[in-house]
């Protein structure tokens, strides 16, 4: 594992605070990903090994948690919620039209390296659905139409930039 220092030490403090050493689990798969990206097969080896776990002890939390990335994402990462209140909203066709836009499938990213597209369980804004997720930004009560505005926003700034 390449993580940086300041990871490295975060993660060894971490593990103190918990008087059974897999407990640390959640937190560390958190650091991880918040260093690398996302967590690799390599991550959850390297994961087990500092708590003295088997793998999939470790693999079981990042399939189970939909918070845990396995794959690196887009420079945007758009989450549409799919639960039954949003769907019931307009969710499905929200997702459908952000896919046209960036010509990206639901659990995919972009292939220039733009946007992940997810679609996902509760955002935990059910009043207000359907909600899409831009990054850590919230945007409610999105219909088809919002969502067009929505990626035309994500698209200007990238005109002036290399991928």
């Amino acid at each position: 594992m390449n993580l940086k220092p300041e990871t490295l030490q975060k993660i060894d403090e971490v593990i103190t605070h918990y008087p059974v050493k897999r407990s640390a689990a959640l937190p560390l798969l958190h650091l991880v990903q918040e260093d690398q990206g996302h967590v690799s097969p390599a991550a959850i080896e390297w994961i087990a090994g500092k708590l003295e776990l088997q793998p999939i002890n470790v693999y079981e939390l990042v399939t189970f948690y939909p918070m845990f990335r396995q794959q690196p994402v887009g420079r945007r990462h758009i989450k549409v919620c799919r639960t039954l209140s949003c769907a019931l909203a307009g969710s499905h066709q929200v997702c459908a039209e952000l896919q046209r836009q960036f010509d990206c499938r639901a659990g995919e990213t972009a292939a220039d390296g733009a946007v992940t597209i997810e679609f996902v369980e509760c955002l935990a804004s059910c009043g207000t659905g359907p909600v899409v997720m831009i990054d850590e930004e919230l945007h409610e009560q999105v219909d088809v139409a919002k969502a067009r505005a929505l990626a035309a926003q994500i698209k200007q700034p990238a005109a002036g930039r290399q991928p």
